[in-house]
């Protein structure tokens, strides 16, 4: 005999079927990844994103209520609305803001915005949701179930899978002190492997970490290709530092030295004032590099840059998901 659905499991169905198979136009599709990208940026994304939003994007319902609730420091009713549009359609995400709401400054003086389902009941709608997608291994189930539940045991069947934003916080969390090692330096071990495991799957943070680990060994070599390769996928911060290093600002890891991409990786930069007070290292380094070069060097360099942004992902803070 068939199981009748829970109240709130078919509420969440009749609202998902509404919403599962929204399709957006070129010009919503265009919104949507600017607007991400923008986000990503930590520079102001609401107008793309409402476009792709109202569109019924539950990505873009994601990112435009976290957009909003940054803005606004706190969860607000409109921030609500989305994430609970979002959620509706099955964004793991959106049901973790809704289900900790404790978290936010909303609950300071009980102000949180009433909404359609209380925490416990997103939490639960959470749960079983990605239960079953964990089970059949899926890694990004398994993580949000680790920051739903705090059951560290989820994040390494995460880790297990290959997913790398997985390897790289199991990684911190083991640098923290959690888990269980016999042997001291099994847990650096564990670490380092993590972490190169999380650079090979392609999480930039990781890479950044990762070459940490090799500078302190003295591996040059390493450093030098990690670095390089945290560089192309638009990680701001590998950006900023490959960019001083090749340049020899200072020589560190001892590149040849390249005054025209490094001038150009970190003009690059300029790109993401307005978010995470970068241009105040574009306006100390640029200079510094540009001493060292001739006018003709500075023009090359710029040519340098646009081909560099036209073949490589757009630049990024890479911002959690289940961050503030």
């Amino acid at each position: 005999m068939m199981r009748k659905p829970t109240k709130i499991f078919a509420a969440f169905t009749i609202v998902f079927s509404s919403f599962a198979f929204a399709q957006l136009s070129p010009a919503e599709q265009s919104a949507k990844d600017r607007g991400i990208m923008l986000f990503n940026q930590l520079k102001y994304a609401e107008p793309e994103l409402r476009i792709a939003a109202d569109a019924g994007d539950q990505d873009a319902q994601f990112y435009l209520a976290e957009e909003i609730r940054q803005q606004k420091q706190r969860m607000t009713a409109e921030s609500q609305k989305w994430y609970e549009a979002s959620a509706s359609q099955g964004n793991y995400y959106a049901m973790f803001k809704l289900a900790t709401t404790a978290s936010d400054l909303c609950s300071v003086g009980n102000q949180c915005p009433q909404g359609s389902k209380k925490p416990a009941d997103w939490l639960g709608l959470l749960i079983k949701t990605a239960e079953p997608h964990a089970l059949k291994g899926d890694g990004e189930a398994m993580a949000v179930l680790y920051n739903a539940t705090a059951d560290l045991q989820w994040l390494e069947k995460a880790a297990a899978t290959g997913y790398a934003p997985s390897q790289w916080l199991l990684a911190n969390r083991y640098a923290e002190g959690k888990g269980t090692f016999l042997l001291p330096w099994k847990r650096k071990d564990a670490e380092e492997k993590l972490l190169k495991d999380a650079s090979e799957g392609g999480f930039p943070k990781a890479m950044m970490e990762y070459v940490a680990i090799l500078f302190q060994k003295n591996d040059l070599e390493g450093v030098r290709h990690w670095l390089e390769v945290a560089a192309n996928t638009g990680y701001q911060d590998a950006v900023a530092t490959y960019g001083a290093y090749i340049a020899h600002t200072p020589n560190k890891v001892e590149y040849p030295l390249d005054l025209i991409k490094g001038y150009a990786l970190t003009s690059l930069l300029k790109e993401l004032d307005g978010g995470g007070n970068i241009q105040v290292y574009v306006d100390e380094m640029l200079p510094e590099i540009a001493e060292k070069m001739t006018a003709a060097q500075i023009e090359e360099a710029k040519k340098y840059a646009a081909e560099w942004k036209s073949t490589h992902p757009p630049l990024s803070f890479f911002p959690e998901k289940l961050g503030f």
